[in-house]
């Protein structure tokens, strides 16, 4: 009787008491998937972080640098921008994300040097004498706003009354569309000191990405080096920083 009792505890024995083996090839295979798998996401992560450079026209060098310098710091905090250099009299205006959209001639201020006059602001237009009517460099939180006769304009430098907008035409002796579509800079010194692109431009390109939160406006010096207005710059070589002209 026992040994019956025996026999058929052996009988009903669960098959986990025994261990399992696995083919070592078949834990092979699987540790090489999974190594395998490592590296495509390593790889994967490794390209989505890896942003190709931006194609431009020819810049000058100061534009060049400051371009490389906003790319690589994302100095503009997540809003599109734009860069003027005032010496080639451009306009170069990106995205958000940096992307570029786009570049254009501006006209700006008469007076050349890149600080605005104390209290230009407040003075009338008739008593801004013409070495007052600058267009100053610096970095500028811009915005749309209303101005004189309700136009909508992009504040540049709302205390100074230095803005971005269409240009102006409405004293036809001044030529400003003519000084627009001049092939050189030379003629491009006619505003009080704001800055002025064609129409065209603004409202298809400058509107559109500026209108909801406003931008930056990076505006080059004139007559200052490029690190004396934007000392962080010098920080950063822009050699092989990811900017292709």
């Amino acid at each position: 009787m026992a040994a019956t009792v025996g026999v058929a505890l052996a009988l009903v024995a669960p098959a986990s008491a025994a261990p399992t083996k696995v083919a070592p090839s078949a834990t092979k295979a699987r540790a090489a998937k999974v190594t395998a798998r490592s590296r495509a996401k390593g790889k994967a992560k490794a390209v989505a972080v890896v942003a190709p450079p931006l194609l431009l026209p020819p810049q000058s060098e100061p534009a060049t640098r400051m371009l490389a310098w906003i790319a690589a710091e994302h100095d503009n905090k997540g809003l599109p921008y734009v860069v003027i250099d005032k010496p080639a009299a451009s306009l170069l205006l990106f995205s958000a994300k940096g992307e570029f959209l786009g570049q254009t001639p501006v006209l700006l201020g008469v007076g050349i040097g890149d600080d605005s006059s104390p209290g230009v602001g407040a003075k009338d237009l008739a008593d801004i004498g013409p070495a007052e009517r600058t267009t100053p460099a610096g970095r500028f939180v811009s915005k749309f706003g209303r101005a004189f006769g309700h136009q909508r304009v992009i504040w540049v430098d709302y205390a100074n009354s230095v803005a971005l907008h269409a240009v102006i035409t409405t004293h036809k002796s001044e030529h400003r569309i003519e000084r627009l579509l001049s092939p050189t800079p030379d003629d491009n010194r006619i505003s009080f000191g704001c800055i002025n692109v064609g129409t065209k431009f603004y409202t298809g390109k400058l509107t559109p990405v500026f209108q909801k939160k406003g931008g930056i406006v990076y505006i080059l010096p004139d007559t200052k080096s490029l690190d004396d207005v934007f000392p962080r710059v010098r920080l950063l070589p822009y050699v092989g920083a990811g900017v292709a002209s």
